[in-house]
């Protein structure tokens, strides 16, 4: 799964001239534990975080700018970067929540929360939302078994070819809450049964 898939978005987000008491008003309006800083051509030069507030509220700096408290240079990430690298790097740096850029432009954010939504997802959930996927792209899921269990997508039946099935696993992949896609492949009865009767013969 990668950041696209789960980031927030559209993006609050303030400039380096936005006085503090403005960026603190909405990290409580919003609830957000950050705010991306960006410049005038929308790439991310900081963050302005909870702390950052209070340490401006702290040593008077409340008449001030963001560029002055921010958090700079601020750790981003690609909408291509595979979440479980996300959900490290917040550990091991102890992120709330990471500005995802797409040719260095802010596209998104991804927050503790983004990153934990889908491993919380009913496995019947998970399951009816690859179907439809399925149906929408493919329009064959009645001729395929379709199951998800703790997060791991078994899809089964007969597939037209290797670019079929490669192209199950990568949309499986796609759907919050699966983490691993198993395609398999098994004949159908009747396709059973004529090779039995061909042997029989």
């Amino acid at each position: 799964m990668r950041a696209w898939e789960i980031m927030s978005k559209p993006v609050v987000r303030v400039g380096p001239s936005t006085p503090v008491p403005d960026a603190t008003a909405l990290l409580v309006q919003y609830g957000f534990a950050a705010l991306p800083v960006v410049d005038a051509d929308q790439r991310v030069v900081g963050i302005f975080t909870e702390a950052d507030a209070l340490r401006a509220s702290g040593t008077g700096g409340e008449g001030s700018r963001v560029a002055a408290y921010m958090t700079a240079p601020a750790d981003v990430v690609s909408t291509e970067t595979d979440v479980a690298r996300i959900a490290r790097q917040m550990l091991d740096d102890r992120r709330r929540c990471i500005p995802v850029v797409e040719d260095g432009v802010l596209v998104g954010v991804v927050s503790r929360r983004d990153v934990l939504r889908p491993l919380f997802r009913r496995d019947e959930t998970v399951t009816a939302d690859l179907r439809s996927l399925l149906a929408t792209y493919l329009h064959r899921t009645s001729e395929w078994e379709v199951e998800v269990s703790d997060g791991v997508a078994t899809v089964s039946g007969e597939f037209a070819g290797d670019a079929e099935r490669n192209l199950i696993g990568i949309l499986a992949r796609t759907v919050p809450g699966v983490v691993r896609a198993e395609i398999r492949e098994t004949a159908s009865p009747a396709t059973k049964g004529a090779v039995d009767e061909g042997q029989g013969g």
